[in-house]
């Protein structure tokens, strides 16, 4: 590992080694040492966070490091990624002499941006991103891009493996209405986890809410290596059926990027229907319910679904905490 931007990046092995590293780890088995100490690692936040903040910060010093955490436009200067641009508006720094500067410091970045649901063909490269890996010399973490949220992905595939035991599962990702689109770094990520780890996944979403296609291509290859499955499905009422997961989340249809009144209108026929409750997890095989978080209670999910034993909400907020200590360990040596 020189980086850590999305799962695809490596194989079953290295997956697997890591999320026993961070339950090792978590359970006392293995004692990760301080391989951070006398070391800083830079965390470069250009959105709001709470689970990925604090538990990078608390991750990096308990081995042994120090966090250096940034906001550009904030707490740094205003940041251009895009080359060859006259730089006459409103962003003071580029990214060139930003990581150039910044690497000079620390051991690792990690960096956190959305997308801006704007322009899709844009978007989907995951230009910032694309941007700090191209200038770095040092490790680069992706805290969530546009595109993939791996971190979030590998504490919910060590979460699936704690609660569920080894072995493949019955997933569901299910698409639920949301009052605005989100992007679609979250389901992204867990839809390609969910296949290198081979689990037999399903993914529920309204018509016109499909993921990338180049995305749901890499998702089939890699549940025919690993012995998985994928199976796409448009009707919430047969989707929870028979499986022992259910992964919620809503994302926004890159049919509407750039037009997000446009989504709005089309997402509000789904408002009643797409929402996880008591009668569709009744449905399931006593599956457990999880989320990445932030989530709008009685929106996404009832209050009698995520305040229920079925919940594991809470314990996968938990293990970003030891999964990111294990990617930390491994590319910092």
């Amino acid at each position: 590992m020189t980086n850590f931007l999305t799962t695809s990046a490596l194989g079953r092995g290295d997956l697997d080694a890591l999320i026993e590293t961070a339950i090792a780890a978590r359970t006392g088995r293995v004692d990760l040492g301080k391989p951070l100490a006398g070391r800083s690692v830079a965390l470069v936040f250009f959105n709001p966070s709470l689970r990925t903040r604090a538990s990078m910060q608390v991750g990096i010093y308990e081995l042994g490091g120090n966090a250096v955490v940034l906001e550009p436009g904030s707490t740094s200067w205003t940041l251009e990624h895009r080359e060859g641009v006259v730089m006459d508006g409103g962003k003071t720094e580029h990214l060139k002499e930003f990581v150039r500067v910044l690497e000079r410091y620390v051991s690792a970045i990690g960096v956190r941006t959305f997308a801006e649901l704007k322009d899709w063909e844009t978007e989907r490269a995951d230009p910032i991103l694309a941007a700090f890996e191209s200038y770095a010399r040092v490790p680069v973490i992706n805290l969530e891009s546009a595109m993939h949220h791996p971190c979030q992905a590998m504490a919910d595939m060590m979460t699936i493996k704690e609660k569920l035991g080894l072995g493949k599962k019955k997933v569901l990702l299910t698409w639920a209405w949301h009052p605005k689109p989100l992007p679609m770094a979250v389901p992204n990520s867990f839809a390609l986890a969910a296949a290198q780890f081979g689990h037999d996944l399903r993914i529920a979403h309204p018509r016109g809410y499909e993921l990338d296609g180049e995305l749901m291509e890499s998702i089939r290859g890699h549940t025919e290596v690993n012995g998985g499955s994928v199976e796409i499905v448009n009707d919430i009422g047969s989707a929870f059926d028979d499986v022992e997961v259910v992964y919620a989340k809503s994302w926004g249809s890159h049919r509407f990027y750039g037009d997000a009144e446009g989504d709005v209108r089309e997402r509000a026929q789904y408002r009643t229907e797409w929402i996880v409750n008591e009668s569709k997890m009744a449905r399931t095989v006593n599956a457990i319910f999880m989320h990445c978080l932030p989530v709008r209670r009685n929106v996404i999910v009832t209050d009698g679904v995520i305040d229920s034993p079925a919940s594991v909400v809470i314990d996968e907020a938990e293990n970003r905490l030891h999964v990111q200590k294990a990617i930390l360990a491994k590319l910092i040596k």
